[in-house]
């Protein structure tokens, strides 16, 4: 029987996609870096063997995408900020 992929947390998965946007980085990139960059790592909460792969990083991606929640998570992020503008 395969083995089922594991599922990486929700809240590693929006660290890595806020990385993404941060270093633009596109998914293979943000996946080359989750294996390459350990502090990336820590960040999102994630070891070296439980980083996602390349399509988990895009699905997740589209995910976003597809419910419109990008400029939410980053209009958040920006109240959460101590320099607000």
């Amino acid at each position: 029987m395969p083995q089922r992929p594991q599922t990486v947390p929700l809240s590693s998965m929006l660290r890595i996609h806020c990385m993404q946007l941060f270093y633009n980085l596109s998914d293979s990139g943000m996946g080359d870096s989750l294996y390459e960059i350990e502090s990336m790592r820590r960040f999102a909460g994630i070891t070296i063997d439980t980083v996602p792969d390349e399509t988990t990083i895009l699905k997740f991606r589209h995910l976003l995408e597809e419910h419109r929640l990008g400029q939410k998570i980053f209009d958040r992020i920006n109240a959460l900020s101590p320099n607000k503008a």
